[in-house]
């Protein structure tokens, strides 16, 4: 959502005039956009919309000689991958994120997507080649999984999401079907679900690993259950490809972008869709939800970076150091009072964001 720019004594405005939020709170913010009430000028309705700041860090410049499309996160270190064939560990838990590790030739052509379990043990790849690798952590240096490559070696997916424990990997493929993995019994493929046939293009389990929802190139967004196979939701509200879903740490909201350069938000529950965000001006390419659910994080093709607000449904930062895109946006896990979060993009380096304190 771009920065409120109107506002009167009770509302926000967008440049278009029509309301976004109420600063009243016994007015439900979770309304979509309505007509707007009467015009005003009010500039700490722009302040209440722009209202944390976040500072950079640091960064590691020229992570990779290439791209970066793929950014994922464990707890004292990032994992990145894009058009050049390394893999690249970076630690974060040293001011300047050096590079600790590199996993020279991991997929000869390049890696589009990589995804860790909760634990930060795990991780698996979907390169150019069509193939999916798995990598093991242990004392934090990473190796191949040779046996569960071996394993995956007829998995075929586009877009991959790792359960939390690191049990199950689900994927969909350029023909739209979805796929469940068991890879504590020799990657056996558990589920197989069909949608419309149009080309998968991301994919989201949630933490809990109740569902499973993927965004395809006509605008489609499902949602499943793992527990049955069943697709309970068929979700509504996005015409053109969508290149990014992602479940909120609770399950609840299903938060979906792409190429409208719109994010809308779900409820799990009912399948409704209860709001949505605009303010990039050009695709939106990643969704990452903060540890407590409270901010959803997004990037863009327009090289814009934003935070958004579930309790007032606004923009509360925009970040915009670069005018390439942001391939990928993953927020840190916390470690302490502040939040942080890492991107990636068509400038090669890894940057590192935290939040201004005091």
């Amino acid at each position: 959502m771009a920065p409120a720019i109107q506002g009167g004594k009770d509302y926000l405005y967008s440049p278009s005039e029509n309301v976004i939020a109420s600063l009243q709170p016994e007015v439900a913010a979770l309304s979509r956009w309505h007509g707007a009430p009467p015009k005003g000028i009010g500039l700490e309705a722009n302040l209440l919309a722009q209202s944390k700041q976040y500072l950079n860090w640091g960064s590691a410049e020229n992570a990779h000689p290439m791209d970066i499309f793929s950014l994922a996160v464990t707890d004292k270190q990032t994992l990145t991958a894009g058009g050049s064939p390394d893999i690249k560990i970076h630690s974060t838990a040293d001011a300047d994120f050096p590079l600790i590790q590199s996993i020279d030739n991991a997929h000869n052509v390049g890696c589009h997507h990589i995804v860790t379990d909760g634990k930060g043990s795990r991780a698996i790849s979907s390169g150019f080649d069509g193939k999916i690798k798995a990598w093991m952590c242990q004392d934090g240096y990473w190796a191949a999984e040779q046996k569960l490559t071996a394993d995956l070696e007829a998995a075929k997916a586009w877009a991959i999401a790792l359960s939390e424990d690191g049990q199950y990997l689900a994927g969909v493929n350029q023909e739209g079907r979805i796929k469940v993995w068991d890879l504590a019994a020799d990657a056996t493929q558990i589920r197989d679900h069909e949608t419309k046939g149009s080309y998968g293009t991301c994919i989201d389990l949630s933490a809990d690993g109740r569902f499973i929802a993927t965004g395809h190139a006509d605008g489609s967004v499902y949602i499943f259950t793992t527990e049955t196979g069943r697709m309970p939701f068929s979700l509504a509200g996005l015409v053109k490809n969508v290149r990014t879903v992602a479940f909120s740490p609770a399950g609840k909201i299903l938060a979906a972008a792409g190429d409208t350069r719109v994010i809308v938000l779900y409820d799990t529950a009912s399948g409704e869709q209860i709001a949505s965000f605009t303010g990039h001006t050009a695709w939106i390419m990643s969704l990452s939800w903060s540890s407590t659910g409270e901010y959803l994080l997004s990037s863009g093709f327009d090289g814009k970076i934003k935070v958004w607000s579930m309790q007032t449904k606004t923009c509360v930062a925009t970040l915009s150091e670069t005018d390439k895109a942001v391939w990928s946006v993953k927020w840190l896990p916390k470690t302490g009072k502040t939040e942080a979060f890492a991107t990636v993009g068509e400038n090669c380096s890894i940057a590192f964001y935290c939040e201004a304190t005091g």
